[in-house]
C-alpha cells in the first residue's frame, strides 16, 4: 500500500472521529426538545369541568388559598404544601363505589414516593359534616395514611366545593356548595411546586397510577434544571 495513501487515510480517519466527537453532542443538544408536562389553564380543560366564573382564563392559573383540617385535628393550609408536587383528590369515607379503587390507588403513589420529601398528598371530603376528625382518623388508619405525607381533610363544605370546582377542575356538575350541592368526582389532579395544575388522570385506573409516578418524576427533572 502507498504510504503517503495511508497517511492521507489514517488523518482522514482521525478527522472524522474528531469531528464526529464534537459534533455530535452539539447537535443532539441543538435538535434535543426537552419533554416538559403541560400547564393547564381553564381555557384548556373540559368546559364541563370549569366554573363560568374563570372559564375564559387563559394563562396564570393557580390553586388559591385553602384552610381545612386533617386527620389529626391539624389545621392544614398551602403552606403546608409550599414548594411541594402533590396530588389532590376528592372522596367521602362512606363511599362504596369509585372511592374504594381510589384509596388504593393513591396508597400505591403513597408508597411510591414514600420517602420523596417533595411529594406529598391531599384528599378533600365532599361530605364534611359527617367526615369528622375522629371519622377521618379512623379512615386514615384503615387505608394506611401516613401522617405527614397525605392529609385526609374535611371543611367548610362551601369552601371545598369551591375548590374542586373553581381551583382543580375535578367536577363536571355545577352548584354552589349548598346543603342540597353534591360532588362525586374520579379525577386526581397533580399539582407543581407553583400550585399549577399540571396533570389531571381517572383515579379509577390502575394503569395511570403509573403515568402518574412517571409524570411526578419528569416534573421533579423539570426543577433540576
Amino acid at each position: 500500500m502507498d504510504l503517503k495513501f495511508f497517511k492521507k487515510s489514517k488523518s482522514t480517519l482521525i478527522f472524522l472521529l474528531v469531528f464526529s466527537a464534537i459534533a455530535l453532542p452539539v447537535f443532539y443538544h441543538l435538535v434535543k426538545v426537552d419533554k416538559k408536562l403541560p400547564i393547564y389553564n381553564p381555557v384548556d380543560i373540559n368546559p364541563k369541568l370549569v366554573d363560568a366564573s374563570v372559564r375564559n382564563k387563559s394563562k396564570n392559573h393557580t390553586v388559591g388559598d385553602f384552610s381545612l383540617i386533617n386527620q389529626n385535628g391539624e389545621t392544614i393550609t398551602q403552606e403546608n404544601y409550599k414548594n411541594k408536587i402533590y396530588v389532590a383528590d376528592f372522596f367521602f369515607t362512606r363511599c362504596q363505589t369509585i372511592c374504594i379503587i381510589m384509596a388504593l390507588n393513591m396508597t400505591e403513589l403513597q408508597s411510591h414516593f414514600k420517602d420523596d420529601k417533595d411529594v406529598l398528598f391531599l384528599s378533600h371530603s365532599v361530605t364534611p359534616v359527617m367526615d369528622s376528625v375522629p371519622v377521618l382518623r379512623a379512615y386514615a388508619d384503615k387505608k394506611g395514611v401516613i401522617d405527614g405525607k397525605w392529609n385526609v381533610t374535611t371543611g367548610e363544605k362551601k369552601e371545598i366545593y369551591n375548590l374542586a370546582r373553581k381551583h382543580y377542575f375535578a367536577v363536571l356538575d355545577e352548584g354552589n356548595g349548598d346543603e342540597n350541592d353534591w360532588v362525586h368526582t374520579e379525577n386526581f389532579v397533580l399539582i407543581d411546586k407553583e400550585r399549577r395544575i399540571r396533570g389531571i388522570y381517572d383515579g379509577t385506573k390502575k394503569e395511570n397510577m403509573q403515568k402518574i409516578i412517571n409524570d411526578i418524576t419528569l416534573l421533579k427533572e423539570e426543577y433540576k434544571k
